[in-house]
């Protein structure tokens, strides 16, 4: 007979749900709602007084030539960034699925760099390829490449973009991996005995076997680029050279906390949760239905 979980009343339910919801409101709905109120208002440098102006200060975003571009340049970083980091996840757990000497190890070793703050992972990064003192940098210059990413924006906009990449590989790499794992080897060895090769036998079975984890890591990888990034650019290119990496969460920081323009940073700020929330409902919409569960 099967047993049910129930609660004689309501009140001890709310009450173990209470320090989540508390956390929840306090850390999402408040501050959200702050940046939903002060984008309807002129305030000073100080927050000393403000003004109810409406939609102003969204026609002032909308209409602004440099927000679009930024608006363009995050497209561009978020689309590059979710493509490489799924791609070399992928192919990294399709590597350490197989039998291999030291599997443990390279899982382990592939897993670690999750762990690593955003801030922390750019220093590790401008380590390696500032043009005076980074291994890579000093390489490339010396095998007759221009490389300085202080000052050519195509190269900056690429090193964060690779950087980012680098640090959601790992997070990626442990859902393929339990994607991969979970896939009966009893539906493999019969795709190979049919005479079918491994590249055909990863297309054909394996990888739509995966739609459902590779549909939620991109949904997920796409959030990540475009709000959780801020750290790894601020650390490498402070948005620069010429505004060449300022991205719409960058210049959210920016016009808030650098030019105190409180009213239109939130704003900025709105209009990029909805694209957000408007991306994700377009993939729920379109790229979901290539998905099998």
């Amino acid at each position: 007979m099967e047993k049910k979980v129930y609660f004689r009343g309501i009140a001890l339910p709310y009450l173990l749900l209470l320090p989540q919801l508390v956390i929840t409101g306090l850390f999402f709905f408040w501050p959200a709602g702050r940046a939903v109120y002060q984008s309807f208002l002129r305030e000073d440098a100080f927050g000393l007084s403000s003004q109810f102006i409406g939609f102003e200060n969204f026609a002032d975003v909308l209409g602004d030539p440099t927000w679009l571009e930024a608006a363009l340049r995050t497209l561009i970083f978020s689309g590059a960034v979710a493509l490489l980091a799924l791609g070399a996840a992928l192919f990294l757990a399709v590597q350490a699925d197989k039998h291999i000497r030291g599997a443990n190890t390279y899982k382990t070793l592939l897993i670690w760099p999750y762990a690593v703050a955003p801030a922390i992972a750019a220093v590790l990064w401008l380590f390696m390829f500032h043009p005076n003192i980074g291994i890579f940098g000093r390489a490339l210059n010396a095998m007759g490449i221009p490389w300085d990413y202080k000052l050519n924006g195509n190269q900056a906009l690429l090193l964060i973009i690779f950087a980012a990449a680098w640090k959601q590989v790992s997070y990626n790499f442990i859902f393929f991996l339990a994607g991969l794992q979970s896939i009966p080897k009893a539906v493999l060895e019969a795709a190979a005995i049919d005479g079918a090769r491994p590249m055909r036998r990863f297309w054909t079975v394996v990888f739509p076997l995966l739609s459902p984890t590779a549909f939620f890591l991109l949904v997920v990888n796409l959030v990540y680029a475009f709000f959780d990034t801020f750290g790894i650019i601020h650390s490498l290119t402070q948005g620069g050279p010429g505004k060449a990496t300022e991205t719409l969460i960058y210049r959210v920081y920016t016009d808030g906390v650098m030019n105190l323009n409180f009213g239109s940073s939130a704003a900025q700020s709105v209009i990029l949760m909805i694209l957000v929330v408007g991306l994700t409902i377009v993939q729920f919409r379109y790229v979901e239905r290539r998905v099998h569960y």
